[in-house]
């Protein structure tokens, strides 16, 4: 039996090319052929070197959940608790706001417009955003334990806070806000940190 054609692509960058257009347009709005043609192959090389369109999205998603992940981790080691939720939200403003991506999160933007059939997807881009928040809460705990927060502080509640302010952000992106906009939210939000 014959080997099939070598492959000429760059998988990581097809990769690359693929997740900017689940970014841009979501799960549901990104066609076989938009995905194609942005990542410079033929469907049957997508298929063959990816499997299918939810398969992409999965290894799309955990690229940029690695990238986001090593920011975030970044943020968190700020020695208090303030300055680490401080530094995750001002990289929010800078990062959702970045000209070089596409605006918003892809955890928010990628299930937008899906419909029940996408739950997969949905339960995807929610086991991320759990994955976030569950982090940020493991480091608000921590900070509790030392004394950094107060004793009646709850680092769960305290990370959802955070959570919800990210993906309320990343939503203000897409809409167009800035990221001087943002900033002040973020600067607004640390007004309120339990002290």
């Amino acid at each position: 039996m014959a080997a099939g054609r070598p492959r000429t692509f760059c998988k990581n960058e097809a990769l690359d090319r693929a997740l900017q257009v689940f970014w841009r347009k979501g799960f549901e709005g990104a066609s076989i052929c938009d995905l194609t043609e942005a990542m410079g192959i033929s469907p049957p090389s997508l298929y063959a070197a990816f499997g299918n369109k939810e398969q992409l999205f999965r290894q799309a998603l955990d690229r940029y959940a690695g990238v986001h992940s090593e920011r975030r981790k970044e943020a968190l080691s700020a020695p208090t608790a303030r300055e680490a939720v401080a530094a995750i939200l001002h990289a929010a403003a800078r990062n959702l706001t970045d000209t070089a991506s596409p605006a918003g999160c892809l955890y928010v933007q990628g299930i937008a417009g899906a419909g029940e059939h996408a739950s997969c997807v949905r339960d995807m881009l929610n086991a991320k955003r759990a994955d976030s928040e569950r982090e940020i809460c493991e480091r608000l705990k921590r900070a509790r334990a030392e004394g950094d927060l107060p004793e009646d502080a709850e680092p769960a509640a305290l990370a959802r806070y955070v959570a919800t302010l990210t993906q309320g952000m990343s939503v203000q992106a897409a809409g167009g806000a800035s990221r001087e906009d943002l900033e002040r939210v973020a600067d607004l939000a640390m007004r309120i940190w339990p002290s």
